[in-house]
Formats: structure tokens, sequence, C-alpha cells
């Protein structure tokens, strides 16, 4: 496959995940103790990252914010616009374009083998944790323990999950990719 055909597949791709983000806004936990919710599309955002690398991830990733920027209810509860950035969720939302990018860095040296994968997921998760509580402890306008009580604590075991799910698949969907990309083999 020439390289104009391998990069319209990955952007294809990178729409395709940055769909799927939006979709997994949708599949959303709320939290008693929290304004933020548990949501799946952290899941596909690490999938893609590990799939597609760290550029495309980090392009679908971006595309995914700019649709909810611009106003388009792609984000938790069907929310979108500027004043979501400005929310309680806004800097975990924030932190997914350095984790992606992180991600795919990391992930990209793993290949198939799935505990480097979780780590790399695992690794790729502390900007979007360190982003989110800070924007959380803001908008609450409260302590630091409350911060990370609301913003930190209740999402680890997600989080763990969501790292292992993605670990587990990454390797299948990328052979997939490469084979769907090497195109039909004659012989």
């Amino acid at each position: 496959m020439d390289t104009r055909a391998k990069n319209l597949a990955y952007a294809v791709l990178s729409s395709l995940f940055a769909a799927l983000m939006a979709v997994g806004a949708f599949i959303a936990i709320p939290l008693p103790i929290s304004p933020v919710p548990i949501v799946l599309q952290t899941m596909f955002m690490l999938l893609a990252a590990l799939v597609l690398g760290p550029w495309w991830a980090g392009l679908s990733t971006l595309l995914y914010l700019l649709l909810g920027l611009i106003g388009l209810p792609v984000f938790s509860g069907g929310t979108g616009g500027p004043a979501t950035f400005l929310g309680p969720t806004g800097g975990y939302l924030l932190g997914y374009i350095p984790c992606s990018i992180l991600v795919g860095l990391i992930g990209g040296k793993a290949r198939d083998r799935k505990p480097l994968l979780f780590f790399a997921c695992l690794v790729g998760m502390l900007p979007v944790y360190a982003l989110g509580v800070l924007r959380l402890r803001a908008v609450l306008d409260s302590s630091w323990e409350r911060a990370f009580a609301a913003g930190f604590f209740p999402f680890i075991p997600g989080d763990l999950a969501k790292s292992l799910l993605a670990a587990i698949l990454a390797p299948k969907l990328s052979a997939g990719i490469r084979s769907m990309l090497a195109g039909p083999t004659h012989g």
C-alpha cells in the first residue's frame, strides 16, 4: 500500500476512534461523591493510542475534543461546548491529548507484550489525573484531599480495568489493521 493510501486509512481509523470516544462518553456511571462520572471513552482513547501510535492517536483525540469544543454533544452526559472545558471534567478532557501521545510512544515499543501495553496505559493516565484533579479542585474550590477523594481514588479500579482491556485487545486489533493495510496476498 502506498503512503497516501496508508495515510488515508489511518485518517479514517483516527476518525473512527474519535467516534468511539464519543460513544464511550455516553456509557457513564455517575458517582455520588464526584461531579465526574466513570466513562468508557478513556478505554477507546487508550486503545487508539496502542493501535494507531502517538501521532494518529493524538490526532484522533484532538478531533474528539474539537468536536466537543464546537458544541457537539460528545462528552459525558451529552454535553459539549467551551463551557465543558471550564467545568469539573475539563482537566480530564485536556489530559487526554498528552495521555494518547504518551501511551502511543510507550506502547509502540511494546508491540504484542501485554504487560508493557498495560504499563503504557497506566503511565499515560498520569496527565489525565494530574490535569483532572487540578481543574476539579479549582471548580470545587476545595482542599487537595477532597479533590483527590472525588477525582482520583474512585477512578483507579475502573481505569485499571480499562487499561487491562485495552492491553488485551490492542495486539489483535493491531494485527488486523496491519493485515488490512498490507492488502491481499497473491500466491
